[in-house]
């Protein structure tokens, strides 16, 4: 595996689920800061796969329901190929792909990361199918090897030593950041409620901007 922090010398660390829709909508507005940044970040989604968590991966009905939600409250177009018919029943493929992605670099482990999260939520493609995996990973120049698991479990024993509460859990240094782009409520009827964060967003981008 690569040493990350020579890459750059801030590193945002993100444990994160590739199923789940908070992830989706706040990695892009986070990115879309990393990049307009004077000094240069890396970012390294790691896998946080809530089949392993939670004993069962995310139910498309439910993630369709959060995904409204979002659309609605937030005013974003982040969801719009969502296809249950294409739901995987587990993301363990594609965040081996993701892993392997990262062991070549932190910009191809980035795109490949992204580019998952795109085709499941926006282009409604299966990111279990080997066909589809097989795609993202010839655009990237990307290939398995035997050990791609052992890197998602390295990531999911690191996040559970270091107290990961969740999905997206962002993390630089010392300092660690849950879900800073959205804040998630409930109305009096037990609804789910979503809007932008500025003030945990603003907390985040001064802790990378330094």
């Amino acid at each position: 595996m690569i040493d990350r922090a020579s890459e750059n010398d801030m590193v945002i660390e993100v444990f994160a689920d590739i199923t789940c829709p908070f992830t989706h909508v706040g990695l892009k507005r986070v990115l879309e800061h990393v990049e307009a940044m004077d000094q240069p970040a890396s970012v390294w989604v790691r896998a946080w796969p809530l089949e392993w968590v939670n004993g069962a991966g995310l139910e498309c009905g439910a993630v369709l329901e959060k995904a409204a939600i979002l659309t609605e409250q937030l005013g974003v177009n982040d969801f719009e190929g969502l296809d249950p018919a294409q739901w995987p029943e587990t993301t363990l493929p594609a965040l081996e792909l993701a892993a392997a992605a990262y062991d070549i670099d932190m910009a191809t482990g980035l795109a490949v990361s992204m580019h998952l999260r795109t085709a499941l939520f926006e282009q409604g493609q299966n990111i279990q199918d080997p066909g589809v995996l097989a795609q993202i990973a010839a655009a990237h120049g990307v290939q398995i090897g035997e050990n791609a698991r052992a890197g998602v479990q390295t990531d999911y024993d690191d996040g559970g030593r270091r107290g990961v509460a969740g999905s997206p859990h962002f993390m630089v240094g010392s300092d660690d950041f849950f879900c800073p782009a959205l804040d998630l409520g409930h109305d009096p009827q037990g609804h789910l409620t979503a809007r932008f964060d500025p003030a945990g967003l603003s907390a985040f981008f001064a802790r990378i901007d330094g």
